[in-house]
């Protein structure tokens, strides 16, 4: 440890959790002394002591309620510190959520929110001789009940206290999540020793104006009490310019600015190259020596929203470098109940997932968490844009100075922390509260009292204006743009569609014609082996009491029959309920992005709900929680590619639509043909044109090609550059489908078997569901539709050693045509 510089002493070894003895109320269990995981909860240090099942599998979550309503005690033992003239300071970067910190059994700090670190000077309170260290957690429930009790009930959708205290809100369960009320140190903890100055924060505002990109970092420096800290100067380094500013001997807050000329930009994905640069200031005392060092890597951009009113409402469109970007996007939700359990390689997955979907934008929504470092870090050098919600959810909210002091706090730090990331190209004050007010007979409940609106409409862009000006903020999602127009118009800013799922048919995405849908989504379960390793074979029912327990969305059983008896009819074997549940959410998935992206320019963006699962779940997501692939992956990434050929019902007639979002113009030679199912044709339309750069082209087809004579028989088909468009004249229960034929051969390769198929009669959407045979698995396609005489190849990374054969066969390779109405 050299002098002077400041020296970080990790504290994650030799912890302890134990359950406060006054808060045992029968239910629970005795918990003293076990070993804890820090970073990390009371939930998995329970979980690796064996004291209590795991709350992911069967409905194991009831079982464990009493842990959020209990009060618990983490302790260690502080490594002896030698620190003469210098400062020791406790570090937290997140304690979850009402903690109470102790050296030797006196108190030294506290905090009341999740979202906050917390500094503690402990200079003169160590002994160097076996330092007892203590955090104390309160309940969570005990102090949201406690300030509900002082305000007053408040709206949500759960019953939940969840508004009253600041705290990741799906914790206290959501329509895809269990109720898992979390607590413990939850982010890293350390000693750290400095003295004269450190850097405190740094606040990096970047900007590019007529070709140049410039850097204005806000320096906080803190100073040692009593020590002499004069000469210091700060050194800022990016690309190849080195700058030094002196520091006089009472500045705490100082700017270092700096240009780059001709900086390479940051683009997102498909836009051009995520370029970045690396941005450091060091602190360095009167003989030269570097004492502190904060460093980044940053990109040059500019974003913006157009969002003046037009004749068909008002727009919602990121403009990034001055180019208009479609938003082919997706909701974010945590990813683990236990965010210690999320770490950069699972970020890193997740994230590639995405933009291997064709995704650039990501919506980091207001019920979860502000994710770690890595998250902003992987989206930068993947070029995904992302969008956080300030963590408000579907609630109100009071307006009370303590929530207000905590909000600030937590803002404060988190847009801090958060903004030298060129990724993060937007905020939205929260989620569905704007909404839920207009909408969710709140008002009756509320009276006259606050409900969170001065968050929203004052003092976020108040706080924002002063730390983060140079990056949009829209007040909600969905919003209008205006008070004075429906926060859920579809016509006037962001909307969410959940019409379709609530109560409508996934053909209904067709009526509407949303400026930037920022939720839209349908259920499926998880994978096959995802249920499996989470209820066990004997409730692979769908109607089972294990199965269901993993159903949270309001009457989800019924909402995924009522798809079903839309589309396939009924569907009694386990098998095929799976496999056409899984076909409804990757249709309705098709159907909504196809139809919103046929409208851009009117519509600039489609965010759907949901990418990821935090538990095994029959939920909206298309990765689930083992990170295994739905088919409505499959779906995203063909809705979502970069150039796509679709027919919709646009102007009450058919159309053949061509979307370009690339950066050349695209010459479409194509036969639009309409045919019966044994592969004859029986009307052809030629068409050849050139869809512009970032544009679409939209094609009226001929009566001949788009009016069927048998329409139980008959599909059409138009190809073109490897794109494929199909259109169906009817529902799948009401089509005539031939029985599937086809030959399939297995060809090993060296990472896996290659599974040959070639069609003898139509097969539609066939899938191969690789991890019934190997759960670790994973096919490079799916739901491929061939015509008779066609041949296609789906390529499975495995390491199964068995019989490959069993790829071939059902359930592991389907098509739709086995589903055909009885």
């Amino acid at each position: 440890m050299t002098k002077g510089v400041r020296t970080t002493i990790p504290l994650s070894d030799s912890w302890t959790v134990s359950r406060e003895p006054a808060t045992h109320s029968g239910a629970g269990i005795d918990v003293n002394e076990v070993p804890a995981t820090v970073p990390g909860s009371v939930h998995t240090d329970l979980l690796a002591a064996g004291l209590i099942a795991d709350p992911y599998i069967g409905d194991n979550e009831r079982l464990t309620d009493w842990i959020g309503r209990s009060n618990w005690i983490y302790r260690c033992e502080l490594p002896a510190v030698t620190a003469e003239n210098e400062r020791v300071e406790l570090h937290f970067q997140g304690l979850d959520t009402f903690a109470e910190v102790r050296v030797n059994g006196t108190v030294v700090g506290q905090t009341t929110s999740m979202f906050t670190s917390l500094r503690i000077d402990v200079t003169n309170k160590l002994t160097g001789k076996a330092d007892l260290l203590e955090v104390r957690f309160e309940s969570p429930y005990a102090r949201a009940l406690a300030r509900c009790d002082e305000i007053g009930p408040l709206p949500n959708p759960y019953d939940e206290p969840y508004p009253f205290i600041r705290k990741t809100a799906s914790n206290f369960g959501w329509d895809w999540g269990p109720t898992l009320v979390t607590a413990g140190i939850w982010k890293p903890v350390a000693i750290e020793i400095w003295s004269a100055a450190r850097i405190g924060t740094v606040a990096p505002t970047i900007t590019v104006e007529d070709g140049v990109g410039a850097v204005a970092a806000q320096v906080e420096l803190l100073r040692q009490p009593g020590a002499d800290s004069a000469g210091l100067s700060l050194r800022l380094e990016i690309g190849e310019s080195v700058l030094s500013l002196p520091v006089n001997d009472v500045e705490n807050a100082v700017t270092v600015r700096a240009e780059v000329a001709s900086p390479e930009l940051w683009w997102p994905r498909a836009y051009g190259e995520a370029a970045r640069y690396d941005l450091a200031i060091t602190l360095v005392d009167r003989s030269g020596r570097p004492i502190d060092r904060w460093e980044r890597k940053i990109g040059f951009r500019t974003v913006e929203i157009e969002s003046e009113p037009d004749t068909e409402g008002s727009p919602f469109t990121i403009v990034v470098n001055g180019v208009r970007v479609f938003a082919r996007g997706v909701n974010w939700i945590p990813d683990d109940c236990f965010p210690t359990r999320v770490g950069r390689r699972e970020y890193r997955e997740r994230l590639e997932q995405a933009a291997a979907a064709n995704v650039n934008f990501v919506r980091v929504w207001g019920g979860g968490n502000y994710e770690a470092e890595e998250f902003y870090d992987i989206a930068d050098q993947l070029g995904l844009l992302v969008a956080q919600d300030f963590l408000f959810a579907c609630a109100a909210y009071p307006e009370t100075p303590e929530l207000i002091g905590e909000v600030d706090s937590e803002v404060r730090e988190n847009v801090v922390r958060l903004a030298s990331h060129p990724s993060l190209a937007l905020w939205f004050g929260g989620n569905e509260t704007l909404w839920g007010f207009q909408d969710w007979e709140w008002k009756p409940v509320l009276g006259d009292r606050d409900w969170g609106e001065r968050y929203w409409m004052e003092l976020l862009p108040q706080w924002l204006g002063e730390l983060d000006p140079t990056r949009p903020y829209w007040p909600n999602s969905p919003y209008s743009g205006s008070p004075d127009v429906h926060p859920n118009d579809p016509a006037h800013g962001t909307s969410h569609a959940w019409e379709v799922w609530n109560s409508e048919d996934y053909l209904a995405y067709r009526d509407l014609r949303p400026r930037f849908v920022a939720e839209f989504g349908y259920q499926a379960p998880a994978a096959y082996r995802t249920l499996l390793d989470s209820v066990g074979e004997a409730e692979l029912s769908r109607h089972s009491a294990a199965l269901q327990h993993h159903q949270k969305a309001a009457d989800g059983e019924l909402k995924l029959q009522r798809g079903l008896d839309a589309h396939f009819g009924d569907l009694d074997a386990f098998d095929d309920w799976l496999f056409a549940t899984q076909l409804n959410q990757a249709r309705a998935i098709t159907t909504g992005i196809e139809h919103f992206r046929s409208l851009a320019p009117l519509c600039a963006g489609t965010v759907l709900w949901q990418l990821n699962d935090c538990w095994p779940a029959l939920s909206w997501s298309v990765i689930d929680s083992a990170s295994r692939l739905k088919p409505s992956w499959y779906a995203l990434r063909n809705a979502y590619a970069d150039r796509l050929l679709t027919v919709q019902p646009l102007d009450k007639a058919l159309q053949l639509v061509a979307i370009n979002e690339r950066d050349e113009p695209w010459h479409v030679t194509t036969s639009v043909r309409r045919m019966s199912f044994n592969g004859v044709e029986s009307a052809t339309q030629h068409v050849e044109f050139t869809v512009e750069a970032r544009s679409v082209v939209r094609l009226a087809l001929e009566p001949t090609v788009s009016e069927a004579v048998n329409p139980a028989r008959e599909l059409i088909v138009a190809d073109a550059d490897g794109c494929r468009a199909t259109w169906y004249f009817d529902a799948d229960k009401n089509l005539e489908y031939p029985e599937p034929v086809y030959s399939a051969a297995v060809i090993a390769e060296p990472n896996g078997y290659r599974i040959d198929i070639e069609a003898k009669s139509l097969l539609r959407d066939v899938s191969l569901f690789a991890d019934r045979i190997d759960p670790a698995a994973v096919a490079d396609d799916m739901l491929l539709t061939l015509l008779p005489g066609e041949r296609a190849s789906i390529s499975v990374t495995t390491e199964f050693s068995g019989n490959p054969d069993r790829f071939t066969r059902s359930p592991q390779l389907r098509c739709a045509n086995d589903l055909r109405s009885k």
